[in-house]
């Protein structure tokens, strides 16, 4: 069997620069080496949603007429995918089609294209558009990737056995809504549902009192499979589209209540937000590391084991959050950081994922979404939920204000950013998703 294969081209060349001139900001999220797309209209318009990608402080409309003498044959296919408002259809043509856009773009992009002023004009200032859910999402599985995040959790409940058995077998997950996923600047209404406070014997029907968010990465399926058919893990990524950001928001009062013993449901199924840029896994290659298993770790079963997926399979992703109070956003007052974690310390990988969920021969669809679980790491600093900072309520969480947090309030609000760095090569970021809590209804 052929093994996908990671190949670093023209595109990835960290001296590239761009006649954009803000894409060649060391500390920006979208330089030319990154090219992420999203769905996107002119602030306020009456526009037609269309794809963009971004560039610096700009994206370049893929519907502008001037952009189309200066693509070859293949970019011509690949941008006739986008003309929609949703990037389903490109997202089934699969990893050439993209990588003939994202090939096309950069040469367009670069500092020394001799027709840069005649493309000019598809630019537009991200500072002026709005945004659209990227793709149809048909169907959303969330995951549980890090062993740190399920050994933290764990502990609270089960502080003799915080790891269940069948973890390090197979990357639990269950399937979630699709209804009710946002986009980054929705606002999340406070849920209600049933809840046992300590003490009684009888549950009573309340506003959430415990509510959280979980720092994730989503990643958006690209080419199917058909039912019955597994994707073999090295053939994984050609199957795949991009990565965006996903905050899992978690009513965790209700969810002790309900979970056992089928699992999440009120508690998840209220809100899951993501970011409207999705990043390329051409965008990622150059921030491949090598996946491990801790010794003594038992080995996993032969459909979830690659030698690729080893050598390349971890990706080193660092997912931020901060938090920005009502009192604090009144004073004038930055967010403050609560946690930096990073994807690197994954248990299991996204090959492992979509290998271990398509092994019963479910199939995959252009646009599903996975989530990868809380992206936690083995320091303090970098657990992604305020379950785990808090350690489930115990030692509260300290702001610049003076406040401080056991579980979020009314006008928090959650930012949530990602960016990969490695010596030798540029920053390419994810921008943001973000998203304030507001008072139950």
């Amino acid at each position: 069997m052929t093994e996908a294969t990671y190949d670093l081209d023209q595109t990835h060349d960290p001296e590239l620069r761009s006649w954009v001139e803000a894409a060649n900001d060391k500390n920006g999220d979208f330089p030319i080496q990154n090219l992420p797309v999203a769905v996107f209209r002119r602030a306020g318009s009456d526009e037609q949603f269309r794809a963009g990608i971004a560039i610096g402080d700009s994206l370049i409309d893929l519907s502008a007429s001037c952009l189309s003498p200066h693509l070859n044959e293949p970019g011509l296919a690949a941008i006739n995918l986008v003309s929609s408002s949703s990037l389903n259809e490109f997202m089934a043509a699969g990893r050439r089609a993209q990588r003939a856009l994202r090939r096309n773009l950069s040469r367009i992009l670069q500092h020394d294209f001799p027709q840069r002023k005649r493309v000019a004009g598809a630019l537009i200032g991200l500072r002026e558009v709005e945004f659209k859910m990227p793709a149809r999402i048909g169907d959303f599985s969330d995951f549980y990737c890090s062993i740190h995040h399920a050994t933290n959790v764990g502990k609270l409940f089960r502080p003799e056995n915080p790891i269940l058995p069948n973890y390090r077998w197979l990357p639990v997950g269950y399937q979630g809504r699709t209804s009710s996923i946002l986009l980054s600047e929705q606002p999340v209404v406070r849920p209600r549902g049933q809840i046992l406070t300590p003490g009684s014997a009888d549950p009573i029907y309340s506003d959430c009192r415990r509510l959280d968010y979980e720092a994730e990465l989503g990643v958006f399926v690209g080419a199917g499979n058909t039912l019955g058919t597994p994707i073999p893990i090295d053939r994984v990524e050609d199957h795949l589209f991009g990565v965006c950001l996903l905050n899992d928001w978690s009513a965790r009062d209700i969810q002790s209540w309900e979970y056992q013993p089928l699992g999440p449901f009120l508690a998840k199924s209220f809100a899951t937000s993501i970011s409207p840029w999705v990043v390329s896994f051409d965008a990622l290659d150059p921030y491949r590391r090598p996946h491990r298993r801790p010794d003594g770790d038992p080995a996993s079963l032969p459909h979830l084991t690659s030698s690729n997926d080893a050598t390349r399979g971890a990706i080193d992703i660092k997912v931020s959050i901060h938090l920005l109070s009502a009192a604090m956003r009144a004073r004038g007052l930055p967010p403050a950081r609560l946690s930096l974690s990073n994807y690197a310390d994954a248990y299991w990988t996204i090959a492992q994922v979509v290998a271990h969920q398509t092994s019963n021969g479910c199939n995959l669809q252009p646009g599903d979404l996975l989530g990868t679980g809380t992206i936690s790491g083995p320091a303090p600093e970098s657990r992604g939920c305020l379950l785990e900072l808090s350690e489930g309520g115990s030692s509260p969480v300290s702001l610049p204000s003076g406040e401080t947090r056991i579980f979020l309030e009314d006008g928090d609000t959650v930012i949530m950013s990602a960016w990969c760095e490695a010596e030798g090569r540029g920053r390419i970021g994810f921008g943001e998703c973000r998203t304030t809590v507001s008072k139950a209804v």
